[in-house]
């Protein structure tokens, strides 16, 4: 029993911590995501534009899920229960981080909602697109060289 508790606790410690956490608290790790693309979001819920993407956006993850992985920036980076009623608002399906990636990710906080920063398999930034894309269009973008 000792030895099941030690085995255990060793486990335990060697899970490695989430490089962040989205609204519901769960943890995320790009090592999780290793071979797939990772489109960081930011959007806002008095953004017209954005509200016409996210559909596009949740489409996307759906359907390419096994490509791709769409994670959402609220740019006005509410907290708790208004950052779960703000994606709930964009009826947004794909996670949300609880608190903005930019300085993990090496990348400037937008000036343009939305904003969709690409990066390719391994987390090298690909492409930065500015304003609302469609799928086709955020497609089409994965393997082209940053502009």
């Amino acid at each position: 029993m000792k030895r099941l508790l030690l085995l255990c606790m060793f486990l335990a410690g060697c899970q490695q911590p989430a490089d962040f956490v989205d609204i519901h608290g769960h943890g995320h790790r790009f090592s999780d995501y290793a071979g797939k693309w990772v489109l960081v979001n930011y959007w806002a819920t008095w953004c017209g534009p954005c509200i016409k993407e996210i559909p596009e956006l949740n489409t996307l993850a759906a359907q390419h899920g096994d490509r791709l992985v769409i994670l959402g920036v609220n740019y006005d980076e509410p907290k708790g229960s208004k950052a779960v009623a703000a994606a709930e608002k964009m009826k947004i399906a794909f996670p949300v981080l609880s608190s903005d990636p930019s300085k993990r990710l090496g990348i400037q906080v937008p000036d343009v909602l939305p904003t969709t920063f690409v990066f390719a398999p391994g987390m090298k930034l690909a492409n930065t697109l500015v304003g609302p894309q469609t799928g086709k269009s955020i497609l089409a973008a994965l393997d082209q060289p940053n502009s």
